[in-house]
């Protein structure tokens, strides 16, 4: 069996010290300078030319994480909605000058969500319409890319409402995203099921996992290995996908083991 070769996100400074680790077997990136609320309404034109020289060469697949400080896709408020697509719409600008096919962004859906279903049975629909609409041209615009968003579980406690809103919205550049710390973090919180289940509910809809490792208290993006997370579980659920996701390392800290880290997960047989 061909283990499956994780990719990584990073920041510019993050490309210099890795780039021989990630150009030399063609690992994914997922670029994250632009999630920045200053970056992303500024002119990040100077930052995208430095980039495009530093991928040179660069074989693998590209996409950036995009902006949601502050972004909620299902706010009520058409006129707010207006300045999330706006952010949305440039974050493709960017993807599409990277060379890039894959952009995340953030669910708006919560444990309040899960605990007030009954109290007021009438929100997710709303909360699914306003995202379509929200999403609405910036999904036109990625068709016209080659840009897949993801949609990443944040505050998600059920596995299912990301699933059940991407299938309802039922554009084919629109697909589910797993971040592991957040599923394990809901779990050991709120609750919420395991790792395993969120990668089993996403089904023939995950096109995107964030590994990182926590401690089921809070969202710490530590290294595969570091926290509480089952990861020969997590990959062994992974491959039972009918499509491989593609696998991004999301660490906050000491970029510069990575490499270590994977040769850990290649020692078990999980990944590389």
């Amino acid at each position: 069996m061909t283990l499956p070769l994780l990719g990584a996100a990073i920041r510019r400074h993050d490309l210099d010290i890795l780039r021989d680790w990630i150009f030399e077997p063609g690992r994914a990136i997922e670029i994250q300078d632009f999630v920045f609320p200053e970056v992303i309404a500024g002119d990040p034109g100077d930052l995208i030319a430095s980039y495009k020289v530093a991928l040179e060469g660069h074989r693998g697949r590209r996409g950036i994480h995009g902006p949601f400080f502050g972004l909620d896709l299902s706010n009520p408020d058409r006129e707010i909605r207006a300045v999330v697509r706006k952010r949305l719409l440039k974050g493709l600008e960017i993807v599409e000058a990277l060379g890039g096919s894959h952009m995340v962004v953030h669910s708006p859906f919560t444990y309040w969500h899960v605990l007030n279903r009954d109290n007021y049975p009438t929100v997710h629909d709303q909360m699914v319409e306003a995202m379509a609409d929200c999403l609405d041209p910036v999904l036109a615009r990625a068709e016209d890319t080659g840009c897949t968003l993801m949609l990443e579980n944040i505050d998600d406690t059920d596995p299912s409402a990301r699933v059940e809103a991407v299938a309802r919205i039922d554009h084919p550049n629109l697909m589910v995203s797993i971040d592991t710390g957040h599923a394990e973090l809901a779990h050991g919180r709120y609750g919420a099921p395991p790792v395993v289940d969120f990668i089993a509910q996403a089904g023939v809809r995950l096109g995107h996992v964030h590994l990182q490792d926590a401690d089921g208290y809070a969202d710490r993006h530590w290294h595969p290995g570091e926290g509480r997370i089952l990861w020969p579980a997590v990959f062994a659920q992974i491959a039972q996908l009918p499509k491989m996701p593609r696998l991004i390392l999301e660490v906050r800290n000491r970029l510069e083991r990575l490499p270590a880290t994977v040769r850990a997960l290649e020692a078990q047989g999980l990944a590389r």
